[in-house]
């Protein structure tokens, strides 16, 4: 019982960082010009995907097992849609009204993109390595240099004169938000171990595992930190928190396959990788059709058909 008590512990200090981090961002975006999609889609989806990022690298590089670390970035990313769409639910009038940034639209189908060609590596049409890399990990690392060309082109308002700092200057509200971060990456190696722990214990397979126990808690920090930009009415900064980290998660994948020196991390041997595969496009086309088109009827189902793939992933 004592490794789940441990598991819980950390799981709460990473949510605590994240409140933390998401009010530090909050506070950044009214004194800076960088515009709410470039600090939610690259700065803060950055920040809160580095649990994926150093759990992924501790799966290959330290375990060995591959398994875990494409189960825990599938699983982060069709969680992380989950929790967005639950808090779209609860806050649907006000979510309803708000001008969602065109570049949210042009990552969310840059991310469709990536999961494309994860069906052509699997289906072996885009399974050719060079100097032991996949090139799957060259076109998705190609992808995000995209998606965060087009984040990084949106112009921001000017900083609001009213907003107020508190007793804290901007200066220190950075180095606060760089102590949240550092928070993030500690506890997401100890969450690694936990997991594999876990996993050996109640013989799970690695994509259960890293889907379930490590894909959950490495996403903590993209739905507590949704949650509060919820909360204060910051839905570009929450938006563009979810759909940046559900693309550098896959950059993760990437950098995961050209650090492992073994027969790479695309392993779909396990059948739940390949419903979190299924499960997770489908998620994120369905999320595409929401934000694409806010007017169309029936708008309000999308949210909850996202929350029946999730469901459908760990049932079936």
């Amino acid at each position: 019982m004592m490794i789940y008590a441990v598991y819980l512990i950390i799981a709460a200090s990473v949510v605590w960082c994240s409140i933390r981090a998401s009010e530090y961002v909050d506070i950044m975006e009214k004194h800076t010009t960088l515009s709410g999609a470039f600090i939610g889609g690259v700065v803060l989806s950055a920040v809160t995907s580095l649990p994926e990022l150093f759990t992924s690298l501790t799966s290959t590089m330290l375990l060995d097992k591959p398994g875990l670390a494409i189960g825990n970035i599938l699983g982060s990313n069709i969680f992380n849609c989950a929790m967005l769409a639950v808090f779209i639910i609860i806050y649907y009038r006000s979510f309803s009204s708000f001008k969602i940034s065109k570049s949210h639209i042009t990552v969310t189908i840059t991310v469709a993109a990536v999961y494309a060609v994860l069906f052509l590596n699997m289906a072996g049409i885009l399974n050719i390595e060079y100097f032991s890399i996949n090139i799957a990990s060259v076109v998705i690392v190609a992808l995000y240099i995209y998606g965060v060309f087009h984040m990084s082109g949106e112009n921001g308002a000017e900083p609001e004169p009213s907003a107020s700092l508190g007793k804290l200057s901007l200066k220190e509200v950075k180095r606060r938000f760089a102590l949240a971060a550092v928070g993030l990456v500690l506890l997401s190696i100890i969450l690694t171990y936990l997991t594999d722990g876990i996993a050996t214990r109640h013989h799970l397979g690695e994509g259960l595992a890293g889907a379930l126990f490590l894909g959950v808690a490495t996403s903590l920090p993209e739905a507590a930190s949704t949650m509060m930009l919820f909360r204060l009415g910051s839905y570009n900064i929450a938006v563009g928190n979810i759909v940046g980290s559900n693309l550098f998660n896959f950059v993760i994948l990437a950098f995961a396959d050209i650090t492992y020196i073994g027969k790479g991390v695309y392993d779909y041997s396990d059948p739940k990788t390949l419903n979190l595969l299924i499960f997770g496009a489908l998620a994120n086309l369905i999320f595409l059709r929401l934000i694409w088109n806010r007017k169309v009827r029936l708008r309000w189902l999308c949210p909850i058909l996202i929350i029946a793939c999730y469901l459908a992933f760990l049932l079936i």
